[in-house]
């Protein structure tokens, strides 16, 4: 990869691994189902104005914002709201490279790799010790919710798999005219019309500093670069730079916001990372070992 690109390529994994503390900041301020509507009406307007719509059925744009958008960050913000720390929100979002996996088996009829499978379950024991860690306990319906957030956005990615080759930018535009509406009748539902009126008066200048870093940088500017490496280099490439982000998630919310995980945590997360690396990284050097067939 080129210097250019790979400097391209490290802006966008910052500014998604300081996505999570910035959330957190947002949270603050405003509730997690008024965030969104907010977070997704900037990012939809005034760009659906100069950012030309994907050639997309309608359903299928449905689809990806109710899933990758709506979905995901529904619960992400619910899980953050109920205690789910920034920098292990970001390690544990990562399970939705194994939720892709059992997807694509399932509605796709993909195999599972030997190596998939091997990754999922130290993975798996590792987010085993994250959840029962005494020392620092994280709240059981935070991972939960987290976990469910991970599932969305790996059913947005065996949904975005139907679409081809297709501009990521203009389908991340589009796609968040879907999530406002539901956004704010969750609010009405969840968090009722006094909060709203109360949060939206009283909005502070970090919350509206973290909607437009949510908006714009993590969102528009994070996927546009995001695509044009994409358009640049094959995918096995580009790809693998998304195992940083839970390493910028993790270092900066110890260095903002003093978090501090328990011993068990740091081995499980370490476990999480090792079992995506192997996903990531096992197919080709178990190809590399198998001896040449003659």
């Amino acid at each position: 990869m080129a210097p250019k690109d790979l400097f391209i390529a490290i802006i966008v994994i910052i500014a998604w691994g300081l996505n999570f503390v910035v959330i957190k900041v947002g949270l603050d301020g405003l509730p997690p189902m008024l965030l969104g509507a907010l977070r997704f009406a900037l990012v939809a307007f005034p760009a659906l104005l100069f950012v030309k719509r994907p050639q997309l059925p309608l359903r299928w744009l449905i689809a990806y914002g109710a899933t990758i958008s709506l979905g995901q960050f529904a619960f992400l913000f619910e899980a953050m709201a109920h205690g789910m720390p920034p920098g292990l929100a970001s390690l544990v979002l990562q399970a939705q490279a194994f939720f892709t996996l059992f997807f694509a088996a399932l509605f796709l009829g993909e195999k599972l790799r030997a190596a998939s499978l091997a990754g999922l379950i130290v993975a798996a024991l590792g987010l085993a010790l994250i959840g029962f860690d005494g020392s620092r306990p994280t709240p059981v319906i935070a991972v939960v919710l987290t976990l469910c957030a991970a599932a969305m956005w790996a059913m947005g990615n065996i949904i975005t798999r139907r679409f081809g080759n297709i501009n990521l930018v203009g389908l991340v535009v589009w796609g968040a005219l879907i999530p406002p509406i539901p956004f704010f009748a969750l609010s009405l539902w969840l968090e009722g019309p006094a909060l709203i009126e109360q949060s939206l008066l009283h909005i502070g200048l970090h919350s509206i500093l973290a909607l437009f870093y949510l908006s714009f940088v993590a969102t528009m500017l994070g996927y546009s670069l995001w695509s044009k490496l994409l358009s640049r280099y094959p995918a096995g490439k580009v790809a693998p730079f998304s195992l940083l982000v839970p390493v910028i998630g993790l270092a900066s919310a110890a260095l903002l916001l003093d978090e501090r995980l328990g011993q068990l945590q740091w081995i499980g997360g370490a476990l999480v990372m090792a079992g995506l690396a192997i996903n990531v990284f096992g197919p080709n050097l178990w190809r590399r070992l198998q001896p040449v067939q003659a």
